[in-house]
């Protein structure tokens, strides 16, 4: 019995604790049923030449595994939480201002209603000199440095030296730092009398709730028609998305699906408490537009509700699950996939990895497709049919009824010379900033539009482009000059009145947006039925 022990004892420690071949290297022995990657880290800890963190090996290796997954499966570190997540929660604490860096300056472009700057009286135009008794004007600092001096917790203190003209010396402010609203529906105004407009930017969580006030307030206007500009919309929140869908579909109509390997198919269906089951509606998409923007054009294209206007979106058509952890990180995993009404994915493939996967659109720009939709191709297998006969396609983004090339007709090499100095925009701003006293009596675009019309705004601009090195081409300048012209009103309007005078403006170079003007003008019914193929 004692021998039997002794060889069971033996057996024991050199099956579970470690081995040394003849070479004299050690090796660790995992058990078949302990965690493989778990024994690595542990082995790594414990014998690796040089001391290594755990930690830090975990961090560097939750990324590297999901690599192997998909594009936006996703790990995101404590530190970066907070400032991930911010835009889709709708809020944020800080001071309640809009700035720009201007001659290494902070400048308020505008203070957010009702926050905390507004109330102590921070005013548009104003120079940050100081922060908590620290110079920050003159020494170039990074705009994140900046941010992260003027944010921080609710009901938490900041000091700041204001420069306000003509008043010499510094103004004092000491400012309570207070939440913040985070705004996804960007504008939302009438064109015309039956015509209204809402641009969305992104699905947070507050996005319906923002929606359904600018749709009620549009609609107490007479509102008949709706432009929803889903541009640049790179997604966010699905339920924010259905929830506007809903307003335009009657009851019972699905809005999308989700389904996945260990997620059982889950239907949204409309409701019946729609405010704009009688609205003409055309959506906008871009080549940005993705996910919960992808999934409202297709609820309202595959129900044959309304038109989809532009270039073929994004294409994504991956469901994410978050999961937090116990030290503030978190794990963004893909659990399904989402399918439109007729049953198509619209998800891109992947297969080829992250980096071709993401640079997508690149191929798309050099193959001609924001030029020309004769140059989109697809595969019959991912051809769908909506219930009144239109034909769509799967498999790599929502292509619009009506397609609408990028605008190349103003685009020269002194145009492009300009705004990549940033001349147009410096430019308005400095106008605004001189003439803010006389400017600010307008508080109507169109009104604000027609006083710069009269304004000698190209002549100064050419002399201050010259003088920051943008030279005189006559014949370039003429070509340009209308797209030019109009978006240095659109951005002194936007220094003045903010989003509701910047887009009415620019909407006059917007190719896109014309387009659908004339379309809902024409009755998107009729358009309809002539792409029905």
């Amino acid at each position: 019995m004692p021998l039997i022990l002794a060889i069971v004892l033996i057996a024991g420690m050199l099956i579970g604790v470690k081995l040394v071949d003849r070479t004299g290297d050690r090796s660790m022995f995992v058990y078949p049923k302990t965690d493989k990657l778990s024994g690595v880290l542990n082995f790594i800890e414990m014998e690796y030449v040089d001391s290594v963190s755990k930690d830090q090996l975990v961090e560097q290796t939750i990324p590297a595994l999901l690599e192997n997954l998909d594009p936006h499966s996703v790990y995101i570190p404590a530190k970066d939480l907070q400032r991930v997540t911010e835009p889709l929660e709708g809020n944020f604490e800080g001071i309640g201002i809009q700035f720009n860096m201007l001659n290494d300056t902070v400048v308020v472009i505008q203070t957010i209603s009702g926050g905390p700057s507004e109330r102590i009286g921070i005013m548009p135009g104003d120079r940050i000199v100081t922060i908590d008794d620290s110079v920050v004007a003159g020494i170039n600092l990074p705009d994140e440095e900046i941010v992260s001096r003027l944010r921080g917790l609710r009901e938490t203190k900041v000091r700041v030296g204001v420069k306000r003209q003509p008043i010499d010396g510094l103004m004092e402010f000491e400012i309570t730092r207070d939440r913040i609203p985070l705004y996804s529906v960007d504008v939302a105004y009438m064109i015309d009398d039956e015509t209204g407009y809402i641009k969305i930017s992104q699905f947070s969580r507050t996005t319906f709730r923002e929606y359904m006030e600018a749709a009620e307030r549009l609609n107490a206007k007479g509102m008949k028609k709706l432009i929803l500009d889903l541009r640049g919309n790179g997604g966010g929140y699905m339920e924010q998305a259905t929830s506007i869908a809903d307003q335009f579909l009657e009851e019972g109509r699905l809005i999308v699906y989700t389904e996945g390997k260990a997620s059982p198919r889950a239907d949204v269906y409309s409701t019946s408490r729609g405010i704009n089951l009688e609205t003409e509606v055309i959506v906008m998409l871009d080549e940005w537009s993705a996910s919960a923007s992808e999934i409202l054009a297709g609820a309202i294209q595959d129900n044959d509700r309304g038109l989809v206007v532009g270039r073929r979106s994004f294409g994504k058509g991956l469901v994410q699950s978050q999961t937090m952890f116990s030290d503030g990180s978190a794990l963004r995993l893909t659990v399904a996939r989402y399918y439109t009404p007729t049953g198509r994915s619209i998800q891109k493939p992947y297969d080829a990895g992250s980096d071709d996967y993401f640079h997508d659109l690149d191929r798309r720009f050099l193959h001609g497709e924001f030029d020309e939709a004769d140059s989109i191709s697809f595969d019959d297998s991912l051809k769908f049919v909506t219930p009144g006969g239109n034909i769509v396609y799967g498999g790599g983004g929502i292509m619009p009824d009506v397609f609408v090339p990028r605008d190349t007709a103003g685009l020269t090499v002194y145009y492009n010379q300009v705004v990549r100095l940033g001349l147009v925009y410096r430019f308005a701003f400095d106008y605004a900033d001189k003439n803010r006293a006389s400017l600010t009596r307008f508080d109507n675009a169109m009104v604000l539009n027609e006083y710069l019309d009269r304004q000698d705004l190209m002549s100064d601009f050419i002399d201050f482009a010259q003088g920051e090195g943008a030279g005189r081409n006559t014949v370039q300048i003429a070509r340009s000059g209308e797209i030019i012209h109009t978006q240095i009103k659109a951005y002194i309007a936007r220094n003045i009145i903010d989003n509701e005078g910047f887009y009415p403006i620019i909407s006059k170079i917007d190719d896109a947006l014309q387009k659908s003007i004339q379309l809902i003008g024409e009755g998107t019914s009729n358009h309809l039925s002539s792409i029905r193929r």
